[in-house]
């Protein structure tokens, strides 16, 4: 009785302390939403934290005019971005933990260096490469980019999940006959559920909210939604009320993503798909 008494005021604290950082990262989005209800006139500093007097839908009506028009530019970017990116990680982690050859040691440490590279440091070679080969201010050419550049984090997860799964399975495959892809086709790919989970919730967050590789590789006709919304402020007078609206919007996507996946986000990661 003792111990359970003790217990209940240590979990009354964690849930305190878990609504108030709940309620503190929520801040930004309760101003975005209250000031996209607001109409222009009630825009201000001083009332920022007020509730809207009345709900101006036409914000969001307005936003949504100016961005959908990006918003297929989006899709057609973190779609094929998060997938191919997220399929060849899968194979990378495979072969790096379960086949053993010269320089496995030195491959996996050099694909890793991918993601230190900053991005403002390969711009200009970047912009240079996607003109050679015809992609310049291209959708493809910034999924390219997003791909690449997905390949060291997608491969550091797999290779992490992949190690907890018994070498003894790919011995026993390969008695049974069963070449490297085979195995990995029949046996690995469908135990990978989890990491891709994982995989494909990050890449496509990244590309969504991908900002300077856009506005550097993209013309205007192929502005993802992050782009057009740094678009929609005016020269003169900002419309704060229609920006926030328009905030919200794109972030409604990868808000929607993970209030729905969250929870197999979470599993993927107790799985044991970022050790390693």
């Amino acid at each position: 009785m003792r111990l359970h008494g003790h217990r209940l005021p240590t979990r009354a604290l964690m849930y305190t302390l878990l609504l108030f950082f709940s309620l503190f990262y929520l801040i930004p989005m309760y101003v975005m939403l209250v000031t996209g209800f607001k109409s222009f006139d009630e825009v201000s500093l001083k009332t920022m934290w007020n509730l809207p007097t009345g709900l101006a839908f036409e914000n969001f009506r307005a936003a949504y005019e100016k961005l959908s028009p990006h918003l297929y530019n989006s899709l057609r970017l973190v779609i094929p971005s998060a997938m191919i990116s997220a399929m060849v990680g899968s194979v990378n982690g495979y072969v790096l933990t379960k086949w053993r050859f010269p320089g496995v040691g030195v491959l996996f440490p050099l694909i890793l260096f991918g993601m230190f590279i900053p991005y403002q440091s390969v711009l200009i070679p970047l912009v240079q490469f996607m003109s050679w080969i015809n992609l310049a201010g291209t959708i493809p050419g910034l999924a390219l980019t997003h791909i690449i550049y997905g390949i060291p984090i997608t491969t550091l997860i797999f290779r992490g999940y992949y190690a907890g799964i018994p070498t003894e399975m790919v011995e026993a495959a390969r008695i049974d006959g069963a070449s490297l892809i085979q195995t990995y086709i029949n046996i690995f790919l469908p135990l990978s559920i989890p990491a891709f989970v994982v995989v494909l919730i990050w890449q496509f967050t990244a590309s969504w909210n991908d900002f300077l590789f856009a506005v550097v590789l993209t013309n205007s006709a192929n502005w993802p939604i992050m782009v057009a919304l740094n678009n929609m402020a005016g020269s003169q007078i900002i419309a704060w009320n229609e920006q926030m609206a328009g905030s919200f919007l794109a972030a409604l996507p990868t808000l929607i993503v993970y209030t729905v996946l969250g929870r197999y986000f979470l599993r993927g990661l107790m799985s044991g798909a970022l050790k390693g």
